[in-house]
């Protein structure tokens, strides 16, 4: 019979350990947290209209603002789900930078141009489509950066969807539990691979 090795098992218990901080801190921190973040986004569009903010600030998503678009620099187009595409420009707001995204509307024509010199938008904030890759994403403590969607589309787009707060995700449970099974999982292999190295060889002296 071979020797237990202490080492190794000392490694995978204290990986098994980490694991489990992990969920528990899922659930019992950032779940509580996220759930109240989400009790008070859900009272955002009801609440008083506030200025663009300049940088971003989760906290105000979905609460009412107006931008004045002195000039459209660009005007590009992202996928909005069943809707299609939505029209995004970014605005020139004044001589200081770093100026403003306005979602115009949206449409299902890949290919659809719109004509629109600026102006004052209101509608609601949110969060800009972002081209860093998702797992950017869960790494990356850059905020998201924000743009207005316009209540009124421009003339020939169709109307943004309205503030849904079942839109941003809350995964903290799920993340949580999926740790726990993590964790359960390392330790059987560990344990099925130590008992298996140990098992007597047939044929062998005692």
């Amino acid at each position: 019979m071979k020797r237990f090795p202490v080492i190794p098992t000392i490694v995978v218990a204290l990986a098994v350990a980490g694991m489990i901080a992990l969920g528990i801190w899922q659930i019992a921190v950032r779940l509580p947290e996220k759930e109240a973040y989400l009790a008070q986004l859900a009272g955002n569009p009801a609440k008083p209209a506030v200025a663009f903010p300049r940088v971003p600030d989760d906290r105000l998503l979905f609460r009412r603002s107006t931008v004045f678009c002195l000039s459209p620099v660009t005007i590009t187009r992202a996928g909005a789900g069943n809707a299609g595409f939505r029209l995004i420009a970014t605005c020139r707001t004044g001589a200081e930078e770093p100026g403003a995204k306005v979602q115009l509307g949206t449409t299902r024509d890949p290919n659809e141009q719109v004509a629109w010199s600026g102006g004052a938008v209101s509608g609601w904030i949110s969060h800009a489509p972002s081209a860093r890759p998702l797992i950017a994403e869960l790494f990356s403590d850059t905020p998201q950066e924000m743009l207005l969607v316009a209540e009124r589309p421009v003339a020939g787009l169709a109307a943004n969807t309205q503030p849904d707060i079942g839109l941003v995700p809350n995964n903290h449970l799920a993340y949580g539990v999926q740790w726990f099974l993590f964790a359960a999982v390392a330790a059987i292999i560990y344990a099925v691979a130590v008992m298996r190295r140990r098992a007597p060889v047939a044929g062998s002296r005692a």
